[in-house]
Formats: C-alpha cells, sequence, structure tokens
C-alpha cells in the first residue's frame, strides 16, 4: 500500500509515495488486475457456453473459485487505488470493502478444500460419485463455503459496532484492516481461527492427497492426473496462506527496511495480493 502508519495511536504521521511512484504504481496494479480479469472472464465465459461444464461439480467449484477470485482482486485493487486517490475513507464505506475483500479471501481455501474432496470421491469411490457429487449437492456446498466465511468474519464487525462509538463510523481514515478492526480481541481471535481454519484445510489436503496417491500406485491414468490436481491445490493453498501472514509480514518488513517502508509494503502487495490470482488462472485453466 502506499501508506505507513507510524507514532503512537494519538499522533499518527503517514508516509506518502512521490507523485510519480504512485502514478507508476497504480498503473501496474491495473494493469495487472485488468489482465488477470480478462483471463478469468474469459473462464467464465467458457464455462457459461459449454453446457457439459455447468452439468459437471468440479467445474462449478472451479469457476466459483475463479469468480470468487475476481470479486477479490476487484476490491483489493480498488482499495489500493483509493488510497493513493483519496487517501483516507469513511469507515462505514471502508468496512464495506474490507468485510467484502476478507470474506473472498477466506473462501478460497475452502473451495480447494472442496475441490479436494470431491477429487478423492472420484478416484476412491467412483461408483457413489455421481450420487453423491451433484449439481444441487455442489451449490449447497458453495453456500456453506460462504457461510464458514461468514461465521469468521461477522464477529469482527458486531465486536466493533460494540465498542465504537457512532461518531467513529462517520469519520475517515486509510482504509488498512488493521486499522479499522484494532481491538486487541479481534486481532487474538482473527489468529486463533486462522489457525484452527487452515489447519482443517491442509489435513483435507494432504489426506485426499495421500489415500489418490495409494490409487494412483495401481496404475490408474485417472488416478494420476487427480494426484496431480490435488498437488496444484496445495501450491494454490501456500499462495493463498501468505494472505493470512500479510500484516506479520509487513511489519517484519518494516522492522528489517525502515527506510524502504513503502517499497516494501508496495511488494508485499503485489505478492501477496497479486500474484496468487495472476498464477491461479493460467495454472487451472
Amino acid at each position: 500500500m502506499n501508506i505507513s502508519l507510524v507514532g503512537n495511536i494519538t499522533t499518527p504521521k503517514y508516509l506518502r509515495d512521490s507523485f510519480s511512484t504512485a502514478v507508476t504504481r497504480n498503473v501496474i496494479v491495473v494493469g495487472l488486475c485488468i489482465s488477470i480479469n480478462y483471463i478469468n472472464g474469459t473462464l467464465v465465459h467458457t464455462f457459461i457456453k459449454h453446457e457439459i461444464f455447468n452439468g459437471n461439480p468440479r467445474y462449478i467449484l472451479f469457476i466459483h473459485m475463479v469468480f470468487n477470485d475476481m470479486m477479490q482482486l476487484t476490491i483489493a485493487v480498488m482499495l489500493h487505488v483509493l488510497s493513493y486517490t483519496v487517501f483516507t475513507l469513511n469507515i462505514s464505506f471502508c468496512c464495506v470493502l474490507l468485510m467484502s475483500v476478507i470474506f473472498t479471501t477466506l473462501n478460497t481455501p475452502l473451495n480447494l478444500a472442496t475441490m479436494a474432496i470431491e477429487r478423492y470421491i472420484a478416484i476412491c469411490n467412483p461408483l457413489r460419485h455421481a450420487q453423491i457429487c451433484t449439481v444441487p449437492k455442489t451449490y449447497i456446498l458453495i453456500g456453506l463455503i460462504w457461510v464458514l466465511s461468514a461465521i469468521q468474519v461477522l464477529p469482527d464487525l458486531f465486536i466493533l459496532l460494540a465498542t465504537k462509538p457512532l461518531t467513529f463510523f462517520y469519520s475517515r481514515m486509510p482504509c488498512v484492516r488493521d486499522y479499522v478492526f484494532d481491538d486487541p480481541y479481534i486481532v487474538e481471535k482473527r489468529n486463533v481461527v486462522y489457525i484452527i481454519y487452515l489447519t482443517f484445510v491442509w489435513l483435507t489436503i494432504v489426506y485426499t492427497y495421500l489415500k489418490i496417491m495409494f490409487v494412483a500406485k495401481a496404475t490408474n491414468s485417472d488416478a494420476r492426473k487427480a494426484r496431480s490436481t490435488i498437488i496444484l491445490h496445495g501450491i494454490q493453498l501456500l499462495m493463498c496462506m501468505l494472505t493470512f501472514v500479510g500484516p506479520f509480514l509487513d511489519r517484519l518488513l518494516a522492522e528489517i527496511f525502515p527506510v524502504f517502508i513503502l517499497d516494501t509494503r508496495f511488494a508485499s502487495y503485489l505478492v501477496i495480493q497479486i500474484m496468487p490470482r495472476f498464477i491461479s488462472p493460467i495454472v487451472y485453466g
């Protein structure tokens, strides 16, 4: 991002990029966003155009992840550009944008775990795959993914509403999650939930990979392909995890390179927010 808060809470100081640097960085970010969303849009168009994909749970889950990534990237880039153009946002509007980004960010690992389970059923229990993995059940699972993400995110908003005065939501400040949701309990809860959440997803992917690997030893070509797909899920999950360590990474880089804090934050933004969405459609598509 283009801003950094230094000093104490009562006397904040904000660092800002020069005009030429700001323009260059925004052109890079917006250009990448348009390119990635164009690729993703092509995938969505192909999915809609061909009925064979519409009736396949595997591709429905995949296109949900693509559409989810498009939403996440668009809002994240919007926040990035707004931080350069208006610098501060109304906190109520900021909360809407932040909650949207958090929702879509949390959806991706759950979607990857669901895709891994679908491949596991297809390879390890093929006779019941058509019965278990139906289109209606797939849409129910997608709804459940959003519900699980909401369970993790909405308590933060309720805590904010309970602890902050009404005037807080009419004020303006840089739209950064750690600045808005700054209650220590929210931060602690978020860390605990992330550990549980990511542990569950990792165990699911590792379990399905191992089960499929044993089947693949029987020289089943479909099983070998499924094993490769699960590996891709694991790689994608590793990239998604960068989002969860982003705040810690920013603080660490700020301590190591205090003179280049704005440069390190922009590099961190590209690696954490942009690159996973850039690689994902190329690999999966």
